[in-house]
């Protein structure tokens, strides 16, 4: 993607973990989304310098991956009072002044998020830190914002099997590091997608009837299209002169197979499409099969292509 002649690729470096993200709503010297601010200053250095490297300030195309993809698009409820808690602060009008004598490595790892995930508790409901609304960078919640992109062109998709990382800890053989599906409970898989749905026992019966090979085509609907869909739908029915595409990446996962760590139903993977967005099939050819740099060019030329013209 680099060596391409017609884009110039600049990469973002952004704050993350609850300090980057933290809002007290009755403080106004505390801004709250500073990895938002992050970006935002990057896009800005960008659009003043980027004539200097032969682009064009007025064609910049903004993409990313995963929370890089979406970090602009969430709002979630601030974690501050958790975190004082567990770093002995109270949760009164003198936690501020308590929380800037607390160093920083102590109060990032007070806040770290669990990674791990259970039938129960689905990983991806550990994953709670996120964008806020603060009236500044993000004045309502994402949803309602979308007439703001009413000009700029959208392209947004989903890996097939993105939420592979997400469903193996909290169904541990469909992360390849246990048994076959045969000997785990079903009940475990039908108390996980009960954790995922609200319409009762029903829903969870018929979700385990559709997808009775995996349930992590469930939570890449849940965690990932669904999500997708929603945002794609919002900016087609808010543009004027914007276009919108989407698009479904399925790749086999190169992790697949019998002497493999992940089963050989495997599909695209989360963050599977960056290897060949980026053309690493080129860059290490050895490792690489021609239909994979043949995967990789058809990816390169879209994403250069939508940066161009749209």
């Amino acid at each position: 993607l680099v060596h391409n002649d017609y884009v110039k690729l600049f990469g973002c470096i952004y704050c993350l973990f609850w300090l980057c993200f933290i809002l007290f709503y009755d403080m106004s010297s505390m801004s709250g989304n500073y990895g938002l601010w992050d970006q935002h200053a990057a896009i800005a250095w960008v659009n003043r310098n980027i004539r200097a490297f032969g682009g064009d300030p007025n064609n910049l195309t903004i993409f990313g991956e995963s929370a890089g993809a979406v970090s602009s698009s969430f709002q979630a409820i601030s974690q501050s009072g958790v975190v004082a808690e567990k770093v002995g602060c109270p949760k009164d009008d003198q936690m501020m002044a308590c929380l800037k004598l607390i160093e920083a490595n102590v109060l990032t790892l007070a806040g770290t998020t669990a990674l791990g995930g259970s039938p129960s508790t689905p990983m991806v409901d550990n994953l709670v830190l996120s964008p806020v609304i603060d009236g500044d960078f993000l004045p309502d919640h994402p949803g309602n914002l979308f007439h703001n992109a009413a000009d700029s062109d959208h392209l947004a998709g989903v890996n097939s099997m993105d939420a592979h990382p997400f469903t193996g800890p909290d169904i541990i053989y469909l992360g390849g590091r246990g048994p076959s599906p045969n000997h785990e409970k079903q009940s475990d898989v039908k108390l996980l997608l009960s954790s995922l749905t609200k319409k009762g026992e029903a829903a969870t019966n018929n979700a385990f009837a559709e997808y009775t090979k995996t349930v992590v085509m469930i939570e890449t609907d849940y965690i990932f299209l669904v999500p997708t869909q929603v945002a794609l739908y919002l900016h087609a029915s808010n543009a004027q002169s914007a276009r919108t595409y989407s698009y479904l990446f399925s790749e086999p996962s190169r992790m697949a197979g019998i002497v493999q760590p992940y089963p050989s139903w495997m599909e695209a993977d989360h963050a599977d499409d960056l290897q060949y967005v980026f053309g690493k099939p080129f860059t290490t050819p050895l490792a690489y099969w021609p239909s994979h740099r043949d995967v990789s060019r058809y990816l390169i030329a879209y994403w250069t292509n939508f940066a161009r013209t749209g």
